[in-house]
């Protein structure tokens, strides 16, 4: 499954899931000014292959699509990299608002739209939103990291990214998939060294992908922080100051 981050300078990809014009074009508009990145769909079919094959950070359902609309709903819930994506449905009406709440939609948008109540919306969402951003951000950067395994030699290499899960290091050293090991680094700009108990999760040549299995919480704390403040480097200035307030909340 392709990863898709969200381009540079947005907060994180919105799957727009609606065939109604009007609607699409005032969700739209509000998304952009809090630099989230609508991706539109108009039939469901092709909402559903997205949502198979892409990450999204926040998943928009236009209630008006009838039993599809849940069908859509379904299957984030189901997908692997999706089922922490905040979701959104827009209702008709309140009887529709109370289904959609039932149905686990963490908000909803209800009818008559406006720009008000949809920029009311997206904010109370947006802290839910950048953390759900900085879980899947791998942060490119290349700093020296150390492989330690048991009965075996230390590792040396560099790192291609770094996420909240894992790393992908630079090395022509196999390792076997499943292996445990830890893996030793410093963030750029940091002094203290974190050490992640860790497991090898893929193998291509020149590279491996670790997923860490357990941090210390200062040091799970200290890497998603310096995560933050690289993820708002990328965004402008105007939702840098929304996006600092929202990692704090």
């Amino acid at each position: 499954m392709s990863a898709a981050p969200a381009p540079s300078g947005s907060v994180g990809n919105t799957l727009l899931v609606s065939n109604d014009a009007a609607t699409i074009q005032q969700l739209v508009q509000s998304m952009q000014q809090l630099a989230m990145s609508p991706e539109i769909c108009v039939e469901v079919p092709a909402a559903l292959a997205l949502l198979n094959h892409r990450k999204f950070e926040a998943v928009m359902v236009d209630l008006q699509l009838g039993e599809q609309a849940k069908t859509v709903l379904d299957q984030v819930r189901l997908s692997a990299s999706n089922r922490t994506a905040v979701t959104f449905t827009i209702s008709n009406s309140a009887t529709e608002t109370a289904i959609a709440f039932a149905a686990g939609s963490s908000f909803v948008l209800e009818r008559p739209l406006s720009t008000t109540s949809i920029s009311r919306t997206l904010k109370a969402a947006y802290g839910l939103i950048v953390r759900e951003r900085r879980r899947y951000f791998r942060c490119p950067v290349e700093i020296p990291a150390t492989v330690r395994r048991e009965g075996g030699p230390e590792v040396h290499c560099r790192t291609v990214n770094i996420s909240e899960g894992g790393m992908a290091v630079s090395t022509s050293v196999p390792l076997r998939l499943g292996l445990q090991v830890q893996v030793q680094f410093t963030l750029p700009g940091q002094q203290s060294q974190l050490a992640a108990e860790s497991s090898i999760r893929w193998w291509e040549t020149g590279h491996l992908g670790l997923q860490f299995l357990s941090l210390f919480s200062e040091q799970r704390s200290e890497l998603q922080e310096w995560l933050s403040r690289r993820l708002e480097q990328n965004l402008p200035e105007s939702v840098a100051e929304k996006f600092r307030k929202a990692d704090l909340s």
